[in-house]
């Protein structure tokens, strides 16, 4: 779906600047449900309310199929988004299943399922667009309900630390106080910075490279578009497979943590220059490694958490992804609109250099005291 979302959306007469408020509209509603979802299920369990996530993305996955106009794309999205949490809840249940040593090689399980999916899923939905634009959809619904079986089926129940008082409804006040406290700011600022670039990224590539670059004459399109998605998933599973954790254990997560960012910075900012496959397969490359980022820094960021607030915490990260979404992709849909192309990579760029600079800083703090 991520190669096809945008191609999807023009079919149905979006403008770029539309392609980015219709992930936009995703990521607002998820902003809301996100840390609500982390908090109910810091009390609930995590099963029960993965299960809902899981069920309200089947749906929203139904309705795009047979969406008739982009009025209706934007509501198949919005119902997504408004129980959106997969990954918060699941970040979560792991949380609450492994020593703290352990997660950030746990964490890399998922960024090694977010491989698989950018090895496959790009490559699958650009071949099946070539016939029919709604047959990804299906095949992701299709996924959708296998995800529903299994979690219902295989997922064992873990009982998340209890929190101290009753729960109440998510106060957005609360989470100042996550903010007050330097080590995990500094974190969670960090984690807006990669996950701002990574929205401008996802969301505006497909729109780039259909402006900017052709394969035997043609300009990009879903199928083009899922190989490159694919190449980045399959160097995804390399940096964050097995291998992460030795790498975890011999230079630390701060130290990785920084090393995705300097990919990030530098891959992004070739990526708007590229004007060709090679120099394309160049950026990508390079940009591929940015997927340390992730594991690693939502391990720091558990760690720095307390114990019985993993799932606000989680939420919270998970409402700064949706702040990141809602404003990075109409910025990238104005600026590809605008044939600003090479401003949308280096904007990329200074943003995942921003967080190398506040990454470099907290490690530097973190090794003074």
């Amino acid at each position: 779906m991520i190669p096809l979302l945008p191609f999807y959306a023009e079919k149905l007469g979006a403008s770029p600047f539309q392609v980015g408020w219709l992930i936009g509209a995703y990521a607002a509603c998820q902003l809301v449900s996100g840390p609500l979802l982390g908090k109910l299920s810091d009390s609930t369990g995590r099963k029960p309310l993965l299960l809902v996530s899981q069920f309200g993305t089947f749906i929203g996955f139904m309705i795009t199929a047979f969406a008739p106009s982009l009025l209706v794309l934007f509501i198949a999205r919005m119902i997504d988004g408004a129980t959106a949490g997969n990954l918060s809840l699941a970040q979560a249940y792991i949380s609450d299943i492994t020593k703290p040593e352990d997660r950030a090689k746990s964490f890399g399980v998922i960024g090694i399922a977010f491989g698989i999916g950018f090895l496959i899923g790009p490559a699958i939905s650009g071949i099946l667009a070539k016939s029919d634009y709604r047959y990804p959809v299906f095949a992701a619904a299709g996924l959708s309900a296998l995800s529903i079986l299994s979690t219902a089926v295989l997922l064992p129940k873990a009982t998340p630390a209890r929190r101290d008082g009753k729960l109440s409804l998510v106060q957005w006040g609360e989470y100042a106080k996550y903010f007050r406290d330097p080590v995990l700011a500094t974190r969670l600022w960090q984690f807006l910075c990669f996950a701002f670039a990574f929205a401008m990224f996802t969301s505006g590539f497909p729109l780039f490279a259909e402006r900017r670059l052709t394969w035997h004459g043609v300009p990009f399109g879903p199928y083009q578009t899922g190989f490159v998605y694919a190449w980045a998933g399959f160097l995804g599973i390399l940096t964050q497979g097995p291998a992460l954790g030795r790498l975890v254990k011999r230079f630390g997560e701060a130290t990785l943590n920084r090393v995705g960012f300097a990919a990030y910075a530098v891959g992004y900012a070739l990526l708007g220059f590229a004007h060709t496959i090679p120099a394309l397969a160049l950026a990508a490359t390079v940009t591929a490694f940015g997927g340390l980022i992730r594991p690693t820094l939502t391990s720091l960021i558990t760690k720095a958490a307390p114990r019985s607030e993993q799932g606000s915490v989680l939420g919270l990260q998970q409402s700064l992804t949706s702040v990141a979404q809602i404003a990075g992709p109409p910025f990238a849909g104005i600026l590809i609109q605008h044939g600003a192309l090479t401003t949308w990579g280096i904007a990329a760029a200074g943003i995942a250099g921003l967080g190398l600079v506040l990454a470099s800083k907290s490690g530097s703090s973190e090794a003074a005291s």
